[in-house]
């Protein structure tokens, strides 16, 4: 039975966040953005069939250590020293469950002081889009995963009550408003044939969209199948 995803964020975030700490379960880098430092958190407010950490944000409680922005702060920016990467982000989860999730994001990217990408879904952002104006003086940049191109498609992908997808949208349009910078990425597994088409009609706003490859480890190929976006014969 599909679930709302807001009631989701609230449970979420007060499972993975303890004061001011957060749950992270591991520090690195990675070629990704032509190099960068990731901390890769748990906890998510939605369970996407794709999602190559499903395990660790459907039972968060089991995973990661907390911890403060100081200390995740001070990670990153050793492995930068080490691998000369001065980009940074947050993986693995999405980062912006409520207040408390966002405040800690935000001392952690004032913290590293360089350039940072905010992976999210957005969808926080999209129900109170004044946690949008806790970043606009920071140096990020926003990455949006969009995770359908209609209501249908969005509860298929996520788990998530469909009506839900809107929020995704709004939060766009917060973006724009506030004249961060983003762009909408989409997983290109799903969005093949006329699904990124069809996105492009209900976007609220002008934005690039990047288009991801799907990794196929063996348990997203199989929650691909049960949710009805892979047929039983692919692979």
């Amino acid at each position: 039975m599909a679930f709302d995803p807001i009631e989701r964020s609230f449970y979420v975030e007060n499972v993975v966040m303890s004061g001011n700490k957060r749950k992270y379960y591991r520090f690195r880098h990675s070629l990704h953005y032509g190099g960068i430092v990731t901390a890769d958190a748990v906890g998510c407010n939605l369970l996407c069939a794709y999602c190559w950490n499903y395990g660790r944000n459907l039972h968060p409680e089991r995973f990661g250590e907390f911890h403060t922005p100081q200390e995740v702060a001070r990670r990153l920016t050793d492995i930068s020293r080490k691998v000369g990467y001065d980009l940074f982000r947050v993986s693995g989860a999405e980062p912006i469950l409520g207040e408390r999730s966002a405040q800690h994001l935000v001392e952690v990217m004032r913290l590293v002081g360089g350039p940072f990408i905010l992976e999210t879904n957005g969808l926080m952002f999209g129900y109170k889009p004044d946690l949008v104006d806790l970043f606009a003086s920071l140096n990020v940049s926003v990455r949006v995963s969009v995770k359908g191109w209609d209501e249908e498609s969005f509860e298929k992908v996520t788990g998530a009550k469909g009506e839900f997808f809107e929020y995704q949208l709004r939060a766009l349009e917060a973006l724009h408003k506030r004249r961060i910078r983003f762009w909408v990425a989409v997983m290109d597994e799903v969005f093949k044939g006329k699904g990124l088409e069809r996105l492009r009609k209900r976007l609220p706003v002008p934005c690039r969209i990047e288009r991801e490859p799907m990794e196929k480890y063996p348990f997203v190929v199989e929650n691909m199948k049960k949710r009805g976006l892979l047929k039983q014969g692919d692979s």
